[in-house]
């Protein structure tokens, strides 16, 4: 049951990641913290929960061993629960994340605002994991 309330709030977070792209500009967002804020948290906050549900999926089913956040991703790829396009995106994303977590004096806006574009796979994610929960 924990699974479809993290499934349900990333599809939460999604609507209000591409909400935000529509309410503030990238200059928005530079000129006020909270903005920074809510944008940095959103981005964490959904790729955690991606994280989450990937790896739950591989101890399920008994997929592998993983031993970092990306090979969750891995096995869902090399088991087609996943594609190997979005493995390959969902990733960099964790990359991203370990950024945001252990880096985050170093974030450029730019490029994570920019990052926007790519809510679509976030959506892609939930779409193709769906029936696996």
């Amino acid at each position: 049951m924990i699974l479809f309330e993290r499934l349900k709030l990333l599809e939460n977070n999604i609507r209000e990641l591409l909400e935000f792209k529509k309410r503030f500009s990238l200059t928005d967002v530079r000129s006020d913290k909270s903005k920074e804020w809510a944008l940095r948290y959103g981005f964490l906050e959904s790729i955690q929960i991606i994280i989450d549900i990937a790896c739950h999926i591989v101890a399920k089913y008994n997929l592998g061993n993983p031993t970092a956040y990306s090979e969750c991703i891995e096995f869902l790829m090399k088991y087609h629960y996943i594609h190997e396009g979005l493995s390959s995106k969902l990733v960099s994303m964790i990359g991203l994340r370990n950024i945001l977590v252990h880096e985050y004096i170093s974030i450029e806006m730019d490029k994570l605002y920019e990052l926007l574009n790519n809510i679509e796979d976030f959506k892609e994610f939930v779409d193709e994991v769906k029936d696996f929960l």
